[in-house]
C-alpha cells in the first residue's frame, strides 16, 4: 500500500463492519487501511497524508473523540469522519463542532460512506493544492531573480539549490551561454544569508589581463604609475557578500594561484602592500567550458578546478527543458508588454510549435531576444528560425487524436493564464470553463498560475 496516495485509514474495533467499510470504499477505488484501534491509526498520518480518516467513537482504549483531538494536533484540516451508533447523535453534533468533518449513524447504507469520504477527499486535496501554491506563491514573491520552469532538471536544479544556497560552500556553475548563470548566481545570493551584503561579478573574459589583477585585489597608492590613491578591489568589496567569477575559464594562469590562496586561506595583500587582509566572502564561479578537460589538457589549474568543484550546479540548456519554453516566452513577453508599452500578441498554434521545436543555440537569452521582438512586431514578425522547423501537422502525425487535442488544451490554458497574468477569475472568463474543471486540468498539466504573474 503506497501512503502517499489518497487512502482512506477505517478504524472499528468490529471486524464485520471493517471488512464491509473496507469492501465499499475499495469499490469505489480507494485504497484502505483498516485497524481496530485509534492509537495505531497516528503512525500513519502527517501533515502532508492525502487521505482521510473514518472512525467508530465507541472503542476500548483510545476512542474516535480523543484520536481526532490527537489528529488535530498533526493537522487540524485532516478530514475526520465519525461513525456513531444509535443515542449517540448529540455527542456528534458536538463533534463536529469541535472540528469533525462529517458523522455516520449505524447502519449506514454503503453508498452513503462512499459519497461522504468522497467529498472529504476532495477537501483534503484542495486543502493540500493550495497550501502547496501559498509554499510557491511564498517562493515566487521572495525578494530577488526567479528561477522559472516544472520540467525535471530545473526542479532537479532547484532542489540542489535550495540544499546549498544557504552555505558558506563555494559553488561552480556549469552551463552554455545564455542559460543563465548570472540569474542562478544572483538567486544563491538572495537566498543566503549574505543577501544583505554585496553581491559583487566580474567577468574574467572581459577584462584586459593587465588590469584584472587589481580589479580583484585592489592597490595601494603608489603600487604602479597610474595608482594615484588607495583602491578596493571586487574581492575586498565583497567582504561578507558573494563575489561571481563569470567565465572562470578565462581568467590567465598567473592569477589563477593567487586565486587559489585566497579560497585557500580567506585573505588578501593589496597590490603593493604588505597587511593582510582577512576576508569572509563566498565565490560562485561559472563556466561554458569543461574545466576538468581543460585543466587536462594544461589550460586552467587542476588544484583551483578541484577547490572550485565543492559544489557543481549543472545550468540545463534550453533544448533540454523545451516544454518550459512557452512559459519562458510568455513571461519574457511580458516584461517586454510592460517596458514598451505593447500589448502581447497571441501566439498561434503554430508559433508555439516553432517555439517548442527549435533547439534554442543562445539559449535563455536567444528566447528572450525574440520574445522582445514579438512584442514590437507582433505576428508580422518573421522568426529566422521558422524555416528550420518542420509544419505543425509534421510533428504531431504520430501522435494519436487525444495527445493532439491535449496538446492544444494545455497550449489554450497557458495562453489564457498569460493573458490574465495568472488570475484564474479571469482565466475562467476566457476559458468558458468551471472553476473546478480548469484547476483540474491545471494539474493535469502542471501549470501553476503563480508562473504566469508579472
Amino acid at each position: 500500500m503506497d501512503l502517499n496516495l489518497p487512502t482512506v485509514i477505517l478504524i472499528d474495533d468490529e471486524k464485520h463492519i471493517r471488512s464491509a467499510g473496507s469492501q465499499t470504499l475499495e469499490l469505489a477505488g480507494y485504497q484502505v487501511k483498516a485497524l481496530d484501534n485509534a492509537a495505531s491509526a497516528l503512525n500513519h498520518i502527517s501533515d502532508d497524508w492525502a487521505g482521510v480518516i473514518v472512525t467508530d467513537i465507541n472503542m476500548p482504549g483510545m476512542d474516535g473523540l480523543e484520536l481526532m483531538a490527537r489528529v488535530r494536533t498533526i493537522d487540524p484540516d485532516l478530514p475526520v469522519i465519525l461513525i456513531t451508533g444509535h443515542g449517540d447523535i448529540s455527542m456528534a453534533v458536538s463533534a463536529i463542532r469541535a472540528g469533525a468533518y462529517d458523522f455516520i449513524e449505524k447502519p449506514f447504507p454503503a453508498d452513503l460512506l462512499a459519497d461522504v469520504v468522497k467529498r472529504a477527499m476532495e477537501k483534503r486535496a484542495l486543502t493540500i493544492e493550495n497550501r502547496n501554491l501559498r509554499q510557491e506563491l511564498q517562493a515566487q514573491s521572495a525578494p530577488g531573480p526567479r528561477i522559472i520552469g516544472k520540467t525535471p532538471p530545473v526542479q532537479r536544479m532547484r532542489q540542489l539549490l535550495a540544499q546549498v544556497a544557504d552555505t558558506s560552500a563555494d559553488i561552480l556553475l556549469m552551463g552554455e551561454t545564455g542559460t543563465g548563470k548570472d540569474l542562478v548566481a544572483r538567486f544563491i545570493h538572495e537566498n543566503s544569508r549574505r543577501k544583505d551584503h554585496n553581491f559583487v561579478a566580474i567577468n574574467c573574459g572581459g577584462m584586459p589581463e593587465n588590469l584584472i589583477e587589481s580589479e580583484l585585489f585592489g592597490h595601494e597608492k603608489g603600487a604602479f604609475t597610474d595608482a594615484k590613491q588607495r583602491r578596493i578591489g571586487k574581492l575586498e568589496h565583497a567582504d561578507a557578500g558573494t563575489l561571481f567569477l563569470d567565465e572562470i575559464e578565462s581568467m590567465p594562469m598567473s592569477l589563477q594561484v593567487r586565486l587559489l590562496r585566497v579560497l585557500e586561506e580567506r585573505s588578501i595583500e593589496r597590490l603593493g602592500g604588505n597587511d593582510v587582509i582577512s576576508l569572509d566572502l563566498r565565490i560562485v564561479a561559472a563556466t561554458k567550458a569543461d574545466l576538468k578537460a581543460l585543466s587536462q589538457q594544461g589550460g586552467f589549474r587542476e588544484d583551483l578546478y578541484y577547490r572550485l568543484n565543492v559544489v557543481r550546479v549543472d545550468i540545463p540548456s534550453l533544448r533540454e527543458r523545451s516544454d518550459d519554453v512557452p512559459l519562458l516566452f510568455q513571461h519574457f513577453a511580458l516584461i517586454a508588454s510592460a517596458q514598451f508599452q505593447r500589448e502581447v500578441p497571441a501566439l498561434s498554434p503554430a508559433r508555439v510549435h516553432s517555439l517548442v521545436s527549435y533547439a534554442w543555440p543562445g539559449n535563455v537569452r536567444e528566447l528572450r531576444n525574440v520574445a522582445e521582438r514579438y512584442v514590437l512586431l507582433g505576428e508580422s514578425c518573421t522568426f529566422e528560425f521558422d524555416r528550420l522547423i518542420p509544419p505543425l501537422d509534421q510533428s504531431a502525425a504520430g501522435l494519436s487524436l487525444p495527445e493532439k487535442v491535449e496538446r492544444f488544451e494545455k497550449m489554450l490554458i497557458e495562453e489564457a493564464l498569460a493573458l490574465s497574468g495568472g488570475g484564474i477569475k479571469e482565466a475562467l472568463a476566457l476559458l468558458g470553463l468551471p472553476r473546478k474543471t480548469l484547476y483540474d486540468k491545471m494539474r493535469k498539466y502542471q501549470l501553476d498560475k503563480q508562473d504566469f504573474k508579472d
